[in-house]
């Protein structure tokens, strides 16, 4: 089984791997670097070959679903300044796996039905993004918003939609290319925990995998309550079946703050790692679409084996539980306790677990890269061995 053909995805008319997505990128104009993390081009806005461009764009994805729920359960708009931050995050942080801009430029891409999204939805939205930005300043790090476009559109958008995209410029000199080699260990970072930078505990969650963590956990009366947040193609027997209220306690949290538990942003920690071991570091990944099996988009003849993986946080073991879903699927959807992960050698990799406690990030060698005929993914899950 492949990503593609998960039913935790594939069902409810959503891909997990994005073939069809790839396959039409793939036709745009080659990038610099094959195997950087973003598409980086020549530098066409001042012409100058020491320096590449960048144009990025991502969203929040359905979890804005999940804070339209939380919203018209509770009222709170609270909810939606954490949405404005997931989706600064899913920017910054898969930049920041390519280089370490200064400076960036930021614009929001939203999109509402006006009928049942209000004005005070957007300032929420807006107030969001700027306290995501001024968070990242005391680290060196310039987020200028830019504002962006917001567009009534209630016959294309059920509820809403909320992504953005980021622009910045690269020394061509300090990118780094993802040529992971043979021989590599692999640093994981954990996504879950509460860094030096975090107001609060974050579950983990990020920004993927929502739409069947959505239905597989949640009850049914949600869709009666609120048929808006239903794709109506959706076979019934998948939407909203799981058996918890968002204000049930799982695990000492509520569901509703084990879910939508803002992405953890790495840039500070990234940026460390930039200035002092960038020269060292052979290749960094962000494992959101794809989970586990990012990296397989980035390697060739390799074998990546990771089977030093950090302990299922309570926010994935509620989705196995209540999806019954195999391993094989939920690592190829969420990432599963580590978003972001650095192949480098032991030296390296021992000081980039002492640099990440110093942020409270727990980091652990996770695993190894081999040489092999094709690229492979190995996960060792509870004695249990998955491959890909």
């Amino acid at each position: 089984m492949t990503p593609a053909d998960d039913p935790l995805y594939s069902q409810r008319g959503v891909s997990a791997s994005k073939e069809e997505v790839h396959a039409a990128v793939g036709r745009l104009p080659q990038p610099l670097f094959h195997r950087a993390f973003c598409r980086l081009y020549p530098d066409v806005l001042t012409g100058n070959d020491d320096w590449a461009m960048l144009v990025h764009g991502d969203g929040a994805g359905t979890k804005a679903v999940l804070a339209y729920l939380w919203w018209k359960e509770t009222g709170d708009l609270s909810v939606w300044k954490g949405i404005a931050r997931d989706v600064v995050v899913m920017n910054t942080d898969d930049v920041f796996c390519t280089g370490a801009p200064q400076h960036l430029a930021f614009c929001s891409l939203i999109n509402r039905n006006r009928h049942l999204v209000p004005g005070a939805v957007l300032n929420a939205l807006v107030e969001g993004t700027l306290e995501a930005a001024a968070d990242l300043e005391p680290f060196g790090v310039h987020l200028h918003y830019m504002g962006g476009e917001t567009a009534d559109v209630g016959d294309a958008v059920r509820t809403l939609t909320v992504d953005g995209t980021l622009t910045c410029r690269l020394p061509r000199n300090r990118i780094v290319k993802n040529e992971i080699r043979a021989g590599d260990l692999i640093v994981g970072f954990a996504s879950f925990g509460q860094t030096t930078y975090e107001r609060a505990y974050n579950s983990g969650i990020g920004c993927n995998g929502l739409t069947s963590a959505r239905h597989d956990v949640l009850q049914p009366l949600y869709g009666q309550r609120y048929p808006e947040t239903v794709d109506p193609a959706t076979d019934p027997r998948l939407i909203y079946c799981g058996s918890h209220l968002l204000s049930d306690t799982y695990a000492n949290h509520t569901v509703a703050a084990l879910l939508l538990s803002p992405t953890r942003t790495y840039v500070p920690l990234l940026r460390e790692i930039h200035e002092n071991y960038i020269d060292s570091v052979s290749g960094i990944i962000h494992c959101t679409g794809g989970g586990q099996t990012k990296v397989l988009h980035f390697i060739d003849q390799l074998h990546v084996v990771k089977d030093n993986l950090f302990p299922l946080p309570p926010v994935f073991e509620l989705i196995r539980r209540e999806s019954r879903s195999s391993w094989k699927e939920l690592y190829a959807v969420y990432n599963m306790g580590h978003r972001l992960e650095v192949y480098c050698t032991e030296p390296i990799a021992e000081k980039l677990i002492a640099l990440a406690a110093a942020f409270r990030i727990e980091a652990r060698i996770i695993g190894r890269v081999n040489s092999s005929e094709r690229p492979r993914l190995t996960l060792t899950i509870e004695q249990e061995t998955v491959d890909y």
